[in-house]
């Protein structure tokens, strides 16, 4: 039961770091196109996102896959910038089912890049243990978790926004994704130059 709660405890501090921002940024970008009434295409997007992050893990705990981390560096500021454009140019149309299908590729490609970028420091987690597999559904586990608060804190954010604040749909939208990248443009900076 130890095991268990030190692996969920290190997959939802992965995501709930606000020292490793992009995971959250990522999430944002990811989400606030979406509102309540969207939950089920919400779940699915983290659940191919956490998937996509899991198999990536996999692959490197088992030595299958590994990336420079220049590289990774890269990638992942360079997924969020892309996901925040995607916003920015489909503005309030990016919740139609016409956009859902981009998005859950999006969610899986860019789990994988993401998956990268935390492999090196869970192989150090899980060592030479021989039960690598439950650890990573238990670190996937709280990966989840975390995604969903985060999720949750975004919908109800862009709810309040909306109805008090009486912003549309399109203005949330174009103020949060530009948000991101302007937050997320010197990392990406940071890792052309590094």
């Amino acid at each position: 039961m130890d095991n268990f709660i030190f692996f969920l405890k290190a997959g939802l501090f992965h995501v709930l770091d606000w020292n490793a921002y992009d995971h959250i940024l990522f999430l944002i970008a990811l989400a606030v196109v979406y509102d309540f009434k969207n939950w089920k295409k919400i779940l699915w997007l983290i659940t191919l996102f956490t998937i996509g992050h899991t198999l990536t893990l996999i692959l490197a705990a088992y030595k299958v896959v590994h990336i420079s981390s220049q590289w990774v560096e890269f990638l992942i500021p360079l997924t969020i910038i892309i996901t925040a454009l995607v916003n920015i140019f489909y503005g309030k149309n990016t919740a139609k089912q016409t956009k859902t299908n981009t998005n859950l590729i999006f969610a899986l490609f860019f789990g994988l890049i993401h998956g990268l970028g935390f492999s090196g420091y869970f192989k150090m987690l899980i060592g030479s243990s021989s039960s690598k597999f439950i650890s990573l559904l238990e670190f996937a586990l709280g990966i989840e978790i975390a995604q969903i608060i985060i999720v949750l804190a975004i919908l109800s954010l862009g709810f309040l926004v909306q109805k008090i604040f009486r912003y549309s749909k399109k203005e949330w939208i174009l103020i949060v994704s530009s948000l991101v990248i302007g937050i997320t443009l010197p990392m990406l900076i940071g890792a052309i130059f590094w």
